[in-house]
């Protein structure tokens, strides 16, 4: 079934002095400190292991004021011992009024309002891929990979923290087992680390190691621990077996299901891990923000399965692997023969088997990534409605998605790196291949950059005749000082598609690019910080070589010293040629010409430290010689009972008047099912209409403890869209619409109701019970006129659906059962 690898790229690992951070007299370091007995871990530092230790302090601004010193009223002392199973931290915060100190509980990674202390490690010293171990002052845990400065908060560990509050400071004690980390078994080692705590009252952060916000990554300046001795990684194996059991009440039917199967993790070598799930089950999953699509494109949506989210930054670079094609509609609908038979059942989503990764760094930097799911065969159910015989039709086979990346980095800054993906499918289904070499070259003192990528995609719809095609970009910039900006060049061809694993909207595109910015880095009159933005898109299409438009952005973001955010942006876009919204493609040569645009918004943000906060914006665009015009607005206050208890709700208003956009595209089938269209044969018919959404959504948590918690989650999207009785013919050669008699029923009314209420208890490290119910209503019909009353009445007159669900997920350490057997 597997079909090779058929594309081949040059792959050149760059030596460019691939070494560690570079040691100098300013870098800052301490001596680790093995001990024979480990402390207790209860935020009480009183224990003789924590006497006559090095001391990390000298803490030094990040924010506002980079290169400030700590003040005396909130000095820190932090101090790190080991020993054979583990390293152990405390951290003493100096407060004034520690009974002010702001300490939100909250559910695990998620910060809220609450001072933290955050420790880094970087086993490789590499000044880019740290771990992050965060503990916040109400005892909350969060933890994270970073990669090219980025946090990914989706990656879990388990390990053990506590915190407590004195009489003029808080303390925090951290275990960090060797299992949570990956490095190499060397008889003596030094790791990169850096401790940073965050001041809520203040808005500050300092940081041990003092990181120059003028220019590199923040995590290019580590500090170093010296002298781990005789530390052996462990066998890092962790099971997660669970057990779960559903009910699904819909139109009077209910269905049971249950379900049990295991997720893994497997240290395969000191760098290495093995990341498997099997027989997954994702009933719990934070349903999507569905809305009404008008456009020529799919509506994208989060991953919200944690398989897909956690430890997957090698899998995403390039853009190419978008998460939510495994296991989501199938390839092909079914064919039906609507005059004899009728379609009994036709599955919404493809059932995934299985799915592993196996990802890691060597010491020398290289990133090696492998992934690989399968789902199942996929059938429509099919009845003949004489014989009643029922047939089966594979609407999607047995399929294999592979990715395979390889990043080499150096110079703590760059890198370059190949990635392939590949899907596989069964039978007569097509298949397909896409490969890309990418490629990031700062200079040592992180100034300057080079970013570009050239990939290349074979579908295979014909084993003989594979459709070839490709995309280049590449960009130079200025990622340093007050003043930064970068101009670039991207293309795609009208062949290249890497839709099977990616996602990609449209093709056949050139487009000549570049930004201008000025950055306050420290604080100037009201302000903590803020920035000046300039971007521009001048498009084409590839072939032929035809001018589409021009787009401009400014835009104003800034936070005051009393902590309010708020910006503006304008946007202006030329006369443009629409080359999709015809439905015919940019590669049919028609296209649909949309009016010059300028488009201004406004956003503000109070301080998140008070009880009441609240988030708004507002826009309006006007459209040149053209009645169309659009308009809205969003707020959403937000009030903080108290430390456990928060509620969130928003409100969300958008408006346009005299729309046109696509209607219908008459061809024989619809000249069949209505004949008064048989003057508009081969038409494309666009519409004049309104368009109107409403948006209400409600959040809250009450947490019973730091590993006990109650969430609520609501949100209703209404969308109504009445077209005037005035439809139009797209002229194919200029892209003008002329008016005709053309009539038919295009209204849309499209509802979106979820409402989910899930229990969390954290009843052992790295294991959960989770409770969860929803309920949903959605329909989409042509009732376009009504008002929000009756539309609610309506709605909630359908069909809701109850889902129940429990799981539970236990945590198991293979060295903990080996020391018990």
């Amino acid at each position: 079934m597997y079909r090779s690898i058929t594309l081949l790229v040059p792959f050149l690992f760059i030596s460019l002095g691939i070494t560690a951070q570079e040691s100098n007299k300013r870098r800052k370091k301490l001596n680790a400190t093995r001990v024979g007995s480990p402390p207790k871990i209860d935020g009480i530092l009183e224990e003789s292991v924590w006497n006559n230790i090095p001391v990390a302090k000298d803490f030094v601004m990040m924010r506002p004021t980079n290169g400030e010193k700590e003040p005396n009223t909130h000095k820190t002392e932090v101090k790190l011992v080991y020993d054979d199973e583990a390293i152990y931290v405390s951290a003493l915060m100096y407060s004034p009024d520690p009974s002010k100190i702001p300490a939100e509980f909250n559910n695990r990674d998620r910060i809220g309002n609450s001072d933290f202390f955050m420790l880094m490690i970087n086993p490789n010293d590499d000044g880019q891929n740290p771990t992050s171990f965060i503990v916040t002052a109400a005892g909350v845990q969060a933890d994270s990979k970073v990669s090219t400065g980025r946090e990914d908060f989706n990656w879990n560990a388990v390990w053990e923290s506590a915190i407590k509050i004195n009489d003029n400071n808080w303390s925090v004690e951290m275990k960090i087992p060797y299992r949570a980390l990956r490095f190499a078994n060397r008889p003596i080692q030094s790791w990169g680390f850096n401790f940073h705590r965050e001041v809520k009252n203040i808005n500050a952060r300092f940081t041990w190691s003092h990181i120059d916000n003028t220019k590199g990554s923040w995590t290019q300046y580590d500090g170093l621990v010296e002298n781990f001795k005789n530390i052996t990684p462990p066998t890092r194996l962790n099971f997660y077996p669970y057990a779960s059991a559903t009910t699904s009440t819909f139109e009077g039917k209910t269905d049971f299901d249950w379900s049990v199967g295991m997720d893994l993790k497997y240290g395969l070598t000191e760098n290495f891990t093995l990341d498997a799930t099997l027989i997954p089950d994702f009933g719990q999953t934070a349903f999507d923000n569905v809305t009404l699509n008008l456009g020529p494109f799919e509506q994208q949506f989060s991953e919200q399965r944690q398989f897909f989210t956690e430890g997957t930054e090698l899998f995403t670079k390039g853009r190419l692997f978008y998460s939510r094609r495994v296991g989501g509609s199938p390839i092909n609908s079914a064919s039906v023969d609507e005059d004899i038979e009728t379609l009994i059942d036709s599955p919404e989503k493809v059932q995934m088997l299985n799915a592993i990764k196996i990802s890691g760094r060597t010491k020398n930097g290289l990133g090696i990534g492998f992934f690989n799911a399968i789902t199942g065969k996929t059938e429509a159910t099919i009845q003949n409605n004489t014989t009643k015989e029922v047939r089966k039709e594979v609407i999607n086979p047995l399929s294999n998605y592979n990715i395979l990346v390889l990043d080499q980095q150096f110079n703590q800054n760059s890198a370059v790196t190949l990635i392939n993906t590949n899907v596989t499918r069964d039978g007569s289904f097509r298949d397909a291949n896409v490969t890309g070499l990418l490629w990031h070259v700062e200079d040592k003192k992180s100034r300057y950059n080079i970013d570009g990528s050239f990939k290349m995609s074979n579908i295979y719809d014909d084993e003989d005749n594979p459709n070839t095609g490709y995309t280049f970009d590449t960009s130079i910039g200025k990622q340093s000082g007050n003043w930064r900006g970068e101009v670039g060049y991207n293309l795609e061809d009208k062949n290249f598609n890497p839709n099977d694993l990616g996602i990609l909207f449209s093709n056949n595109e050139q487009t000549i690019y570049g930004f201008a910015s000025y950055l306050l880095l420290k604080p100037k009159g009201i302000f903590n910080d803020y920035r000046i933005n300039m971007r521009y898109n001048v498009n084409f299409l590839h072939k032929p070589d035809t001018y589409t438009g021009t787009n401009l952005h400014l835009s104003f973001r800034a936070q005051t010293k009393k902590r309010f955010g708020f910006g503006a942006n304008l946007n202006y876009s030329t006369e443009r040629k629409d080359f999709n919204e015809s439905r015919e493609g940019n590669t049919s040569g028609i296209y649909f010409k949309r009016p010059e645009r300028l488009n201004i918004n406004h956003w503000g943000s109070t301080d998140y430290r008070k009880k009441f906060a609240i988030d708004y914006n507002w826009y309006y665009t006007f459209f040149k010689n053209n009645p169309k015009e659009s308009y809205g607005f969003r707020i959403s206050p937000r009030y903080r009972f108290n430390n456990q208890f928060s509620l969130i709700y928003g409100f969300r208003y958008g408006h346009t008047n005299n729309d046109q956009g696509f209607a219908n595209k008459i061809d024989q089938d619809d000249i069949d099912e209505n004949p008064t269209h048989a003057p508009f044969l081969d038409e494309i018919i666009f519409g004049q209409r309104n368009w109107t959404t409403y948006n209400n959504s409600l959040t809250g948590k009450y947490s019973f403890s730091t590993k006990s918690s109650l969430s609520l989650s609501f949100r209703h999207n209404w969308s109504k869209v009445p077209y005037e009785n005035q439809f139009y013919t797209l002229n194919k050669t200029d892209g003008a619409l002329t008016e005709t008699n053309y009539n038919d029923i295009h209204d849309k009314n499209f509802n979106s109701w979820n409402l989910d209420v899930n229990y969390l208890w954290q009843f052992a490290p790295g294991s959960q019970l989770i409770a969860f119910y929803r309920n949903s209503i959605s329909n989409n019909n042509e009732d376009a006129n009504q008002k929000f009353s009756e539309n609610i009445e309506n709605l909630l007159a359908e069909s809701n659906r109850h889902t129940f669900s429990v799981r539970l997920v236990y945590f198991i350490d293979y060295n903990n059962v080996k020391k018990y057997l």
